[in-house]
């Protein structure tokens, strides 16, 4: 339930700030207030480890004198401290070059009314209890199997905020938004080779998160089967990226569809506006007003009112990723997107994992990936990886110590199916991919 006396509190502030920007003499301004209060608690070998409670407001403004632009920051809501804020961002507009694409957004783009995405579930859960569930967690993780020998640790955050912005074109809207954590990692040793591994839930709603014990089976689970990991000789063959290692693929793929890569042309998917960047059966669409996501959002960071879109449909790329000032910038229209894209989701296939593994035959799994070794201009990607070789579609061994590399364009191009064991824990939702082949750099 949004508080909503809170949420005209931060309003008032938000008013005096862009009062205050037209009283100094800026043509347009807009400000945004947030607080965000929490609990994070982690507990290793039974024992508590650290307890620490967050508690955070932050203000900031953006003014315009015609084309020129200044922004500063405060975390002091008192009314010397809002003057002083205002006048540094128009001291630094006024010094500021000149740039014929900034300003707000036109107002028709502006989002008018609030929609309650249920996306505000606070905890109330007192620090001794976080305890307990990070000690059952990790205890859970620790009892499953003999070989593992030491622990990271478990760790139960809960946070929850207040968010209002506005701008001087009329825009003033607020919400309520809260996210939960409980997460575990633990290592296992066996003939003198350690293994490392994790698992987590994340939810809105602490109700939804799963049980501490299951966390930590997980976890276990995750580590004990990476034991007597090998490298493989180098090859080329059919690369199944699980579905916690295929938003990364998505990733890339949005930020070269991305307003600030795509105008200063550091994309490797320039100009593929309406053209196939992947195979026919792919559909990529936004959702930010799905109830209780963790992506939603009725409005973007400039206030800009958000909708559901296809980015890619038949494999074709439908739209960019555009906030106001990237959208000028390519003589374009905003998409929302300021801040980034709201759940994102690509539309499953009919195969389970087990039926993405056999449909991989032989070939490698990947469950972990390592390095930053992604050129956006080229797309060529070449990173660390580990994870399981299959062969006949039976997980064999482990793997680790290698490298897959390609060229993103092309794996694009060349996913063979998408999986419907779809990883729901973040703003991006996607089952496991197949890719046709890669490059795999071993002994």
């Amino acid at each position: 339930m949004q508080n909503q006396q809170e949420i005209n509190r931060l309003k008032d502030v938000v008013r005096q700030l862009l009062d205050e920007a037209k009283r100094q003499g800026a043509d347009a301004a807009e400000a945004g207030f947030s607080i965000d209060n929490g609990l994070s608690v982690s507990a290793r070998l039974g024992e508590v480890e650290t307890i620490e409670y967050h508690c955070d407001q932050g203000i900031g403004v953006t003014v315009y004198f015609g084309k020129q632009k200044g922004s500063a920051s405060t975390n002091d809501i008192s009314a010397a401290s809002l003057t002083e804020t205002v006048k540094a961002a128009c001291s630094i507009a006024r010094y500021a070059s000149a740039d014929d694409f900034a300003g707000l957004p036109d107002p028709e783009d502006l989002a008018r009314s609030a929609v309650d995405l249920d996306i505000y579930h606070p905890w109330a859960i007192e620090a001794s209890q976080a305890i307990e569930l990070a000690v059952a967690c990790e205890n859970a993780a620790r009892e499953y199997d003999a070989a593992i020998s030491n622990s990271e640790g478990a760790t139960v955050n809960s946070h929850s905020g207040t968010r209002v912005f506005g701008n001087s074109q009329g825009f003033l809207q607020g919400y309520q938004s809260s996210r939960h954590s409980l997460s575990c990692s633990v290592l296992a040793g066996a003939n003198d080779g350690m293994q490392r591994d994790y698992w987590y839930s994340v939810a809105r709603n602490p109700q939804f998160l799963e049980a501490p014990e299951l966390v930590g089976r997980k976890a276990a689970q995750r580590t004990v089967a990476r034991l007597g990991a090998r490298s493989l000789s180098t090859r080329q063959c059919p690369v199944l990226f699980a579905a916690e290692m295929a938003s990364g693929l998505i990733g890339a793929l949005i930020g070269a569809v991305s307003g600030g890569n795509l105008y200063r042309k550091s994309s490797f998917l320039l100009d593929s506006l309406h053209t196939q960047v992947m195979p026919d059966f792919v559909r990529i669409h936004e959702e930010p007003l799905l109830p209780g996501a963790l992506g939603s959002a009725s409005y973007d960071a400039e206030g800009v009112t958000t909708r559901a879109r296809d980015i890619v449909r038949g494999g074709v790329l439908e739209s960019y990723v555009l906030s106001t000032y990237s959208a000028r910038k390519l003589g374009m229209r905003t998409t929302g997107n300021a801040g980034g894209v709201h759940n994102l989701i690509v539309e499953p296939g009919e195969r389970d994992f087990a039926g993405m593994l056999a449909l991989l035959d032989t070939g490698l799994l990947v469950t972990e990936l390592m390095g930053q070794g992604i050129n956006r201009v080229t797309g060529d990607y070449s990173r660390g990886a580990s994870g399981f070789w299959v062969e006949n579609g039976q997980i064999q061994y482990p793997v680790q110590e290698i490298t897959i590399a390609g060229n993103l364009k092309n794996m694009l191009r060349n996913v063979v199916a998408i999986g419907n064991d779809v990883d729901m824990r973040g703003n991006l939702r996607v089952g496991s991919i197949l890719l046709e082949q890669m490059a795999i750099a071993g002994e």
